[in-house]
C-alpha cells in the first residue's frame, strides 16, 4: 500500500470512532454469520462418517437434536443478518451525515477566492453522490472484507486438513488471482476518480443552465445549452465506458480463475482418489468448501467497484477538507465592539492570486457618520475596495482600519456584523418573505421584522399579498420585481442595524421610478451611519461628503460634487455623459 492510500485510510477510520459499538457489533455479527456458514459442511461431514452409517434407530434418535441445533444456529444467523442489514446501514448513514456536515461547515469557512475558482456544481456532486458512495463503503467495506477473510481462511484451513497437496495447488491459483486483481484495481482507481470529476462537470453544467434558464430562453439559446450539456454528458459516458471495460476485464479474469480452481480440483481429485489418498466423501466435503472459498471471492470482486467509487469520492472529499480558508481569525483576535465608524485605508495594495494588481497605495480616511462615494470605470477597483473592508479578501500590503484597529486583529464575525451591505444583485433564499428579512437578524421578533419592512417601504406591499409575510418568494426571489427584492435586502440591513453601510451599485439595475423610491429608503438607512457608496448613477451621490474618482491606476480625483464639477476633470466628464444638456454647475 502506498503512503497516500494509508493516509486516506487512517482519516477514513476516524469517522468510525463515534460509532465504535455499532462497528464492533456489526463485525461480531459478521463473524457469527461466517462461522455458521463454515460449520455446516463440517457438521455434514461428521454426520456422514459417524451417524448416517449406523442403524435406523440411531439416525432417527439423533436427527431431532441435530435439527434443533441447526435451527438454533440459523435463528442466530437471522438476527445477526438483520443487525448487519439494518444497524450496519444506519452506522453508514450516520457517518455520511457527519462527513456531509464537516464538508458543508468547511465550505462555509472558505474565502471568496475559493468560490472564484471553483464551481458549486462540483461541490454539490461531492455533497450528494460522492458521500452516498462513501457511506455504502463505510458499511459494506469492513463487513465484506471481514466475512470474506474469515470464510477464505477458515475454508482454506479445513481444505488443508482434508488434502494438503490439493490445497497447495489451490493456493497457487489463488495467488495468481490476487496479483491479477491488484493490478486491475489500480487501473480502476484512476478511472473511477476521473468518473467523479466528469460527474461534477455534469452537475456544474446543469446548475448553470437551470439557474440561468430565464437568460437561456430570452436569447432562445436552448440549443447552445444542450450542446454544452452533451459535451459534459458524453465525456462522463466515455469515462464510464472506460471504467466498465476495466471492470469487465477484472470480473471476467477472476471468473476465469474461479473456473480454473474447479478444473484443478476435478483433475487432482480424480488423481488422488485413483491412488487411494482421497475418499469420495472427502471430495464431496472438499467441493462444498470450495464453494465457501469462492463465494467470498465473488463478494470481493463485486465489492471492488463499490470500493473504488467510495475511495475516489472520499479522496475528493479530503481534497476539499485539506484546503485552508485564506481568511481566518488570528489566534489573538478580539471582538470589534462599540463601533463608531471611523475607517481608514492606509497604503492599501491588492491583487487577485498575485496576478494583475487591482489597487496600489490607496489612502482614504472616512470619519464616523460620513458618506463617501466611489465612482469610476468598471474594473477600476471600486468594489474591491469595499470587499476589503469586511475582509472578503485581505490586502496584499498596507492595512484597513476601523476605529483605529486593524481589521485583521478583530474577529471576522464581529467585523462583518458591524457592516451592512446592499448590493445590486440581491440574493433571496428559497422561503418566505419573513424568513428572508429575518436573515439580517436571526433572533428578531415579528414586530422587529415589520418595523424593518416599514423602514424599507416594503411593508404595505407585503400586507397586500394573500399570505403577507408568509408568502413564498420562489428560488432566488423570482416572484418579486427587482425593486421589491432590493427593498427586502434593505429591510435586512435595517434589521441588522450596523454602524457601517456599503451600498454597492444598489440602484443601478432599477428603473427611474423604482430608483427614486428606493433612494429614499437608502437615505433613511444611511442616516447616522458611516456609508460607502459605489454608484454609476451619479445623481444618487450628489449629497456625498466626498466623492472619490478611481480607475485602474488609482485615485484620480476627490472632493465634493460641486468641487469636482468645477475642476472639469474625469468626474465632470462622467456627469456630462449622464446629464447632457443640464447645467453642470448644479
Amino acid at each position: 500500500m502506498t503512503s497516500d492510500f494509508m493516509n486516506i485510510f487512517k482519516k477514513f477510520l476516524q469517522y468510525y470512532r463515534p460509532y465504535r459499538f455499532l462497528f464492533y457489533a456489526d463485525i461480531f455479527c459478521a463473524l457469527v454469520v461466517s462461522l455458521v456458514d463454515l460449520a455446516f459442511p463440517l457438521i455434514l461431514s461428521y454426520l456422514s462418517k459417524n451417524i448416517f452409517v449406523k442403524d435406523k434407530m440411531v439416525i432417527l434418535n439423533s436427527i431431532l437434536y441435530i435439527g434443533v441445533g441447526l435451527l438454533v444456529l440459523y435463528i442466530l444467523k437471522y438476527f445477526c443478518q438483520y443487525f448487519i442489514a439494518s444497524w450496519g446501514h444506519i452506522m453508514g448513514a450516520r457517518m455520511e451525515n457527519n462527513m456531509r456536515k464537516d464538508l458543508f461547515y468547511h465550505l462555509q469557512r472558505m474565502s471568496f477566492s475559493y468560490y472564484d475558482e471553483n464551481n458549486t456544481g462540483h461541490m454539490m456532486s461531492i455533497l450528494v453522490s460522492d458521500l452516498f458512495d462513501i457511506s455504502e463503503l463505510a458499511h459494506h467495506g469492513p463487513e465484506n472484507v471481514f466475512i470474506s477473510a474469515i470464510k477464505i481462511i477458515g475454508s482454506f484451513v479445513v481444505l488443508a486438513f482434508i488434502n494438503t497437496q490439493m490445497t497447495l495447488m489451490l493456493f497457487a491459483v489463488t495467488v495468481v488471482m490476487i496479483v491479477f486483481s491488484f493490478c486491475e484495481n489500480k487501473k480502476m482507481q484512476r478511472i473511477f476518480f476521473d468518473n467523479r470529476k466528469k460527474m461534477g462537470n455534469i452537475n456544474s453544467s446543469v446548475q448553470d443552465s437551470l439557474l440561468g434558464i430565464r437568460v437561456v430562453k430570452s436569447f432562445a439559446n436552448e440549443n447552445i445549452e444542450r450542446e454544452k450539456f452533451d459535451r459534459s454528458n458524453n465525456a462522463y459516458r466515455i469515462s464510464r465506458e472506460k471504467s466498465y471495460k476495466v471492470m469487465g476485464r477484472f470480473i471476467a479474469g477472476n471468473s476465469f480463475f474461479e473456473g480454473l480452481l474447479y478444473v484443478v480440483i476435478l483433475a487432482t481429485g480424480a488423481f488422488f482418489i485413483a491412488n487411494g489418498s482421497l475418499t469420495i466423501p472427502d471430495l464431496a466435503v472438499y467441493a462444498l468448501y470450495i464453494n465457501i472459498f469462492i463465494n467470498p471471492i465473488d463478494i470481493l470482486i463485486n465489492f471492488a467497484e463499490q470500493f473504488q467509487k467510495g475511495f475516489a469520492g472520499f479522496r475528493r472529499f479530503l481534497n476539499i477538507l485539506s484546503m485552508e480558508p485564506e481568511i481566518v481569525d488570528k489566534k489573538n483576535a478580539v471582538p470589534l465592539e462599540d463601533v463608531k465608524g471611523d475607517i481608514e485605508y492606509k497604503n492599501v495594495s491588492f491583487s487577485y492570486n498575485e496576478k494583475k494588481q487591482v489597487l496600489k497605495n490607496i489612502n482614504v480616511k472616512i470619519k464616523a457618520g460620513e458618506k463617501i462615494a466611489f465612482v469610476g470605470p468598471s474594473g477600476g477597483g471600486k468594489t474591491t475596495i469595499c470587499s476589503l473592508l469586511p475582509r472578503f479578501y485581505d490586502v496584499s500590503s498596507g492595512s484597513v482600519m476601523i476605529d483605529g484597529k486593524d481589521i485583521r486583529d478583530v474577529t471576522l464575525e464581529s467585523l462583518r456584523n458591524s457592516i451592512g451591505i446592499v448590493q445590486q444583485d440581491v440574493y433571496l433564499f428559497s422561503g418566505t418573505l419573513k424568513e428572508n428579512i429575518r436573515y439580517g437578524k436571526p433572533e428578531a421578533s415579528d414586530e422587529e421584522i415589520m418595523k424593518a419592512a416599514k423602514e424599507a417601504n416594503i411593508h404595505d406591499y407585503i400586507m397586500s399579498l394573500d399570505n403577507g409575510y408568509d408568502t413564498y418568494v420562489g428560488e432566488r426571489g423570482v416572484k418579486l420585481s427587482g425593486g421589491q427584492k432590493q427593498r427586502i435586502s434593505i429591510a435586512r440591513v435595517f434589521l441588522e442595524n450596523p454602524p457601517i453601510l456599503i451600498l454597492d451599485e444598489a440602484t443601478s439595475a432599477l428603473d427611474n421610478e423604482s430608483e427614486s423610491f428606493i433612494q429614499k429608503s437608502l437615505e433613511k438607512l444611511a442616516k447616522n451611519r458611516t456609508t460607502i457608496v459605489i454608484a454609476h448613477r451619479l445623481s444618487t451621490i450628489r449629497n456625498a461628503d466626498e466623492i472619490i474618482v478611481i480607475d485602474g491606476e488609482g485615485i484620480k480625483e476627490r472632493g465634493s460634487h460641486s468641487e469636482l464639477l468645477q475642476k472639469g476633470g474625469l468626474y465632470a466628464y462622467y456627469y456630462n455623459m449622464q446629464f447632457e444638456g443640464l447645467d453642470i454647475r448644479k
